[in-house]
């Protein structure tokens, strides 16, 4: 049993992470915190007060409050007005580290802003996890958090990531994971390698690498069930010449859409889609000024 021991941390706001899945995945220096804090905030407190009576932290007649998205503007003033009175306050994600894509952002913009002590206990991150398990490079990437829900705006999204030089790390449903998998492919690129990474160090763990094509398809079978990330090695273009691009595209574009055309062109080559468009755009309009004339 570990017991409070409320005066062996310092007043201020202790951003505390907890497992994604395997219970024991915790640090020391976590436990102590949340055995040690005057006050548990917690973004789901049923689950971390199940995460502390597994490991025997006693909580005692300290408060354990509930801050999340839809409570955030009535509990942070109540938070805050605890630390202005100097008493340490753990907060904990539902899993994983707290500011990645939870909450707890805002309460710790506004402690900091208060003149208030803002430190963290570092630990378990499914973006971490998923990047050291997909077998893509890691020496840059860029977590680019929850796509849009819609269509439209979920490729206008991945286009703006196209060219970004560095591996991609995205949090998706199960639900919609085969739809953005197959605009991943229409907007990055259907050869790009990827990996779908579901239910991180959890019994059912399941990490399924292939091109964003092959992956669409096994998700459009056998939609993944659990917490999904999704990650997308970098657009490498290959070393082909815009003439090379340019025959090619003569090749395909008779009787069909330019859009269609620029899809086979840029999955032959590996070359940015967007790029290829733009090539068999100014090749029509060529095209058209030498009829007109």
């Amino acid at each position: 049993m570990v017991n409070p021991k409320s005066s062996d941390l310092e007043p201020g706001l202790y951003l505390v992470a907890v497992p994604i899945g395997t219970a024991r995945d915790i640090t020391l220096r976590a436990l102590d915190i949340l055995a040690s804090a005057d006050v548990i905030a917690a973004e789901d407190t049923r689950s971390t007060r199940r995460l502390m009576e597994i490991h025997g932290v006693a909580l005692g007649d300290r408060p354990l409050v509930a801050y999340h998205d839809h409570n955030g503007e009535r509990m942070r003033p109540r938070l805050l007005a605890w630390l202005e009175e100097g008493k340490s306050v753990a907060y904990a994600s539902e899993a994983g580290t707290p500011m990645v894509a939870d909450p707890g952002f805002d309460l710790a913009r506004a402690a900091r802003a208060a003149g208030i002590a803002v430190t963290t206990a570092p630990g378990p991150s499914a973006v971490i996890t998923a990047l050291t398990l997909s077998g893509l490079p890691t020496d840059r990437f860029l977590f680019a958090g929850f796509l849009p829900n819609s269509t439209g705006k979920r490729k206008s999204a991945l286009r703006e990531l196209a060219d970004v030089p560095a591996t991609l790390v995205f949090y998706e449903s199960p639900k919609r994971t085969a739809a953005a998998l197959a605009d991943m492919a229409a907007e990055l690129g259907s050869e790009r390698p990827a990996a779908i990474c579901r239910e991180l160090t959890k019994k059912f763990e399941e990490i399924l690498t292939g091109t964003l094509s092959e992956l669409a398809e096994q998700a459009a079978v056998r939609p993944p069930k659990g917490e999904v990330v999704l990650v997308v090695g970098r657009g490498d273009s290959l070393n082909v010449s815009e003439i090379d691009v340019g025959l090619r595209l003569k090749e395909v574009m008779p009787g069909r859409s330019l859009r269609d055309a620029a899809d086979i062109v840029a999955a032959e080559t590996g070359m940015k889609r967007r790029d290829v468009y733009q090539k068999a755009l100014a090749l029509s309009r060529d095209a058209d000024a030498e009829d007109m004339g």
